[in-house]
């Protein structure tokens, strides 16, 4: 194996670097001018004040000796959960974020690829291993994380997606009572606020909630080419998080006036005036605090601007970090594997073999590339110029608004699955681009694409009319695990990921990169020329094109997360070895503990997960209502 030298990857990162700071430099700083009513006046601006329900969350100077609750991690779940526990008025609630808050730049749907590799990125990057991210720099695969607050659904390309509705009977059926899928879509409705008319009245759907729903203001003529291609295919054109998931689909996001809306923004800066709800950002907490006697959590330890805190939870402490956060921090707090915590020096509070494994992640085929004729895909510099820029401002319209690319999703059917069940083993997410896109200037670095694969393969069609379908394996067999690298809280986990360990996987993800192939042959994309990039990819040139091998060989170079990680605090009944959590989400063994991310789902779902995740923490903001109130509140 071959990796670059340390010199090289310098030299790398200091482009990198440079590169970001242009765009904050220059590009950052006129957006701000032309946000801020300077340059044009926004036709849609209204001044609220103080009581502007979308206003900055304040960030805590001072703290409570103890509250009744510890939220830690403002994410995707966090969010939801402060928000929902600060509900009950006599119920003090403290929400620790180890990053800062939204910026003006990360609202901007468009603009979802800049938000990774900067501060805002826990920047993880999985361990080398043999047969996966042979293409990418050290054969490592990167997983952005969000380290703000609003986490993931920060950096996230907003695709609102609940997964399948076996997907939750499943988890029911493993002895996890109260998740099926008939008792968890009340609590996907609940959050919900859709702007389409038309799904707003389907019994699926909900309006009112505190998270925006919709389509996308722009979108290319590739969309419509998308759809038509599903109907070539035999697939209906559907909603499809209603009644069945197999079809096609224009996407639905987490937008709302045509910019990002995250848990933050829908959950957090309504409430942020609750004086039992306390806010801090730049907390990076260190462990739990546990009494070893009683085998309780009683609090944490963090550290902010360089002072170490800590802080009592009279109730609960509810870990939402992240299905890398949360198992790193039940580590760090001696809670795990005793034998690996012996070995990195951290006092075992109690033995629980599955904290950090069942490690599962959507990987995407994202290589492939399919070229067309007409100038009507999403380059870069079409729409990262001024005049772009002005007409976001001015109508909150055009492709600043696109959901950073991705403009159809599909859940199809391979040779591997039953056609006449609703169960799809594959996702399509289109893109209106591919890597080439933006000339290599952000997406190659994005994903870790090593120089000379690019300089190869990619440059000789540097910034050409181009379109992606990325294959998705749903329910990989293939699963992986993470560990400590030391007791250090500030040492990021070692993460195995395990990619295309079960061949299965590969198998299926091939028969996605034909059902690709075959929607580049229908009439609706061969109208605009469509045909598939065909040089031999670097690592795979002594293989025949278009057969199977070369297929496993091009997937093994270059897949790599579709940030969907899953299953590391596993949910099961006490009967299973390697459940972390009971279906009410408290950890075994430990009182006053619970975990509420997608760390718990026992599979991934069938699906992108910023949803489901959301659906979790509605509920189990419930569960923690008549745990101690006997209601939801």
């Amino acid at each position: 194996m071959q990796f670059e030298s340390p010199k090289g990857h310098e030299e790398t990162m200091e482009r990198l670097v440079n590169r970001r700071m242009f765009v904050r430099r220059l590009l950052l700083p006129l957006f701000l001018l032309i946000s801020s009513g300077h340059f044009i006046a926004s036709s849609h601006a209204f001044v609220w004040g103080k009581n502007d329900p979308e206003g900055r969350v304040k960030n805590a100077k001072k703290y409570l000796t103890e509250y009744d609750f510890i939220v830690v991690g403002a994410g995707s779940a966090g969010a939801v959960i402060a928000s929902r526990l600060s509900e009950i008025g006599d119920w003090t609630v403290l929400l620790l974020e180890a990053g800062g808050d939204e910026t003006i730049w990360s609202d901007v749907p468009g603009a979802a690829k800049y938000q990774q590799l900067t501060e805002m990125d826990w920047q993880y990057q999985t361990e080398p291993q043999p047969g996966q991210c042979l293409g990418l720099k050290e054969h490592r695969c990167n997983w952005p994380r969000g380290k703000v607050l609003g986490g993931s659904s920060v950096l996230n390309y907003m695709l609102y997606v609940r997964g399948n509705r076996r997907d939750y009977d499943s988890w029911a059926a493993m002895g996890n009572y109260g998740w099926s899928y008939n008792e968890v879509l009340p609590y996907f409705i609940k959050s919900e606020d859709n702007r389409n008319p038309y799904f707003a009245q389907s019994p699926y759907h909900g309006v009112g909630g505190l998270l925006t729903i919709q389509e996308a203001p722009y979108r290319t003529p590739l969309a419509s080419a998308f759809l038509e291609a599903g109907i070539e295919l035999g697939y209906e054109n559907r909603d499809c998080n209603g009644e069945y998931q197999t079809g096609f689909m224009i996407p639905q996001g987490t937008i709302r006036r045509g910019s990002r809306c995250s848990t933050a923004k829908a959950f957090l800066r309504p409430v942020r005036h609750r004086p039992n709800l306390h806010v801090a950002m730049q907390a990076h907490v260190h462990r739990i605090l546990i009494d070893a006697h009683l085998r309780r959590a009683e609090g944490v330890v963090f550290q902010r601007k360089g002072k170490i805190y800590e802080i009592i939870a009279r109730k609960e402490v509810i870990l939402a970090a992240g299905a890398i956060g949360s198992p790193h921090l039940l580590l760090l707090s001696g809670i795990g594997d005793a034998r690996h915590l012996q070995q990195v020096g951290v006092p075992v509070v109690h033995h629980l073999p599955g904290v950090g494994r069942n490690l599962q992640d959507h990987i995407s085929g994202r290589g492939m590339v399919y070229l067309i004729n007409e100038t009507i895909s999403l380059v870069e510099p079409r729409f990262f110029n001024l005049p772009s820029l002005i007409k976001y401002k001015q109508s909150l319209d055009g492709p600043w608004t696109a959901l950073s690319g991705t403009e159809g999703l599909a859940w199809v059917n391979t040779k591997y699955a039953d056609p006449n069940d609703d169960f799809p083993d594959m996702q399509l997410q289109f893109i209106a681009g591919s890597p080439i896109s933006d000339g290599g200037k952000t997406l190659r670095h994005n994903d870790g694409i090593r120089d000379d694969i690019w300089d190869d393969y990619y440059e000789p069609i540097s910034l050409e009319d181009s379109w992606q379908p990325i294959p998705i394996v749903l329910r990989p067999r293939s699963k992986g695990y993470l560990l400590l690298q030391s007791d250090d809280p500030y040492d990021k986990p070692l993460i195995y990921a395990n990619y295309f360990q079960d061949e299965y996987d590969l198998k299926v993800m091939i028969e996605g990169m034909k059902i690709g192939l075959a929607l580049s042959q229908t009439a609706a994309f061969q109208r605009f020329g469509s045909r598939f990039y065909d040089k031999p990819f670097p690592g795979c040139e002594h293989l025949p094109l278009f057969t199977d091998d070369y297929w496993g060989c091009f997937l093994r170079h270059y897949s790599t997360t579709l940030y969907h990680q899953a299953g590391t605090c596993k949910m099961g009944n006490s009967s299973d070895p390697m459940a972390v959590v009971d279906p009410e989400l408290r950890v075994y063994g430990i009182a006053g503990l619970r975990v509420v991310d997608a760390s718990i789902m026992p599979n991934v779902v069938s699906g992108n997960t910023n949803a489901p995740v959301i659906m979790i923490a509605e509920k189990a903001a419930d569960l923690i209502k008549r745990s101690w109130l006997g209601y939801a509140g």
